[in-house]
């Protein structure tokens, strides 16, 4: 009995640090959406000059290589699978910082 109160302990104890860091996560990347001015086109629920992130993460919702091809995407910019407003490429973003955004937006 003991032993299910110790392993109990440790799992809510793991379960409340990776909310967390999950938190801490989201909080950079947001952090760095705003400091590269993605929000200046983006939000997270609603639609402004490009799609919302939860309807990208929605869009790309188990595909296994999303991931690196939205990278690229924003890196290099593009148009056509959102509507006709292009996407600007952004190549002083670096690609970590990329990664990063994307990865927290495929999350949503």
């Amino acid at each position: 009995m003991r032993r299910r109160a110790v392993v109990a302990l440790l799992t809510g104890t793991l379960i409340t640090s990776s909310a967390h860091v999950a938190a801490q996560d989201a909080a950079a990347a947001m952090a760095l959406a705003e400091k590269h001015l993605c929000l200046s086109c983006h939000r997270v629920d609603s639609k402004l000059v490009g799609p919302a992130y939860k309807d990208v993460a929605a869009k790309y919702k188990g595909d296994p290589g999303a991931l690196d091809r939205l990278v690229a995407k924003v890196m290099k910019g593009g148009k056509g699978v959102w509507g006709q407003t292009p996407m600007p490429a952004n190549k002083d973003v670096s690609e970590a910082d990329v990664r990063t955004i994307v990865t927290w937006v495929l999350s949503l």
